[in-house]
């Protein structure tokens, strides 16, 4: 990390690794390269942005982390240990929120915990009320997506991640279908919300095409080639909290990441 502070203060301890990582995809008799030689560690009390130009695979690198896709070559790693199916260290945010629309909002977090056979009913709702709260929800929990604002479900689906008191938060564009005035509020809450000693997440990896975004939130940038992804730069964003986003410096690191996508 860089002196501009993770998540929060700590050593160097790895939670995600990839270890050149390849994914081909059968299309008729041919394979279709999408992931090259990817390879990569995240830390504990680290933000991870991954960008690159559209359809590069950038989503696609966080469903073989979330293990909801097996990747051809190489292997990924929590906490050293293979990754080959979901986990419930491993939480998720989708781009598209996937809310259930017959669900109130305390209903589609209670889905996200339905495998948890090893917690009562009784533990279960105190997860899924503290989730809710923690993002924002406190008196939407009977409210159905329907009756909700592109902002406020997406906060049900980070309340859904957060229900399984996730090490590791995988975040998929969370921000890109909503106006930027909703966008910049959520993305400092979210950040305030992680950074807060009791969370248990350790460590948040994003997938963002927005640069701005990328220098305010991450600690390191993973940039992306073209189809087929391979890594082709890696920055660590030294950057001080919080990030003047008017500043030259924060600017100047908006255009070492544009040199790197050109």
């Amino acid at each position: 990390m860089g002196t501009g502070g993770g998540l929060a203060a700590g050593k160097l301890e790895t939670i995600i690794s990839l270890e050149h990582v390849g994914l081909d995809y059968r299309k008729e008799k041919e394979f279709m390269p999408v992931l090259i030689d990817i390879s990569f560690e995240t830390h504990k009390n680290e933000f991870v942005m991954i960008t690159g130009p559209s359809g590069c695979g950038k989503s696609t690198v966080l469903r073989v982390i979330g293990g909801l896709v097996k990747p051809t070559t190489g292997v990924v790693k929590f906490r050293n240990q293979p990754i080959l199916a979901p986990r419930n260290e491993i939480g998720m945010v989708f781009q598209n929120f996937v809310l259930l629309p017959w669900k109130t909002s305390m209903e589609n977090v209670m889905f996200g915990l339905s495998s948890r056979s090893d917690l009562s009913e009784e533990e279960k709702k105190q997860k899924v009320m503290k989730a809710l709260d923690d993002a924002g929800l406190k008196g939407f929990e009977n409210v159905y997506p329907g009756e909700l604002s592109g902002g406020m479900k997406q906060r049900v689906g980070v309340a859904r991640a957060l229900a399984l008191e996730p090490e590791v938060l995988l975040m998929d564009e969370p921000f890109s279908s909503l106006d930027d005035l909703t966008a910049e509020h959520l993305r400092r809450e979210i950040y305030s919300l992680l950074i807060n000693p009791s969370s248990p997440v350790q460590s948040v990896i994003m997938v963002s095409h927005n640069v701005e975004e990328i220098i305010e939130l991450a600690d390191r940038a993973i940039v992306l080639s073209s189809r087929p992804g391979r890594v082709v730069g890696e920055l660590e964003v030294d950057l001080p909290r919080p990030r003047d986003k008017k500043s030259k410096e924060f600017f100047d690191w908006v255009d070492r990441v544009y040199a790197l996508l050109a």
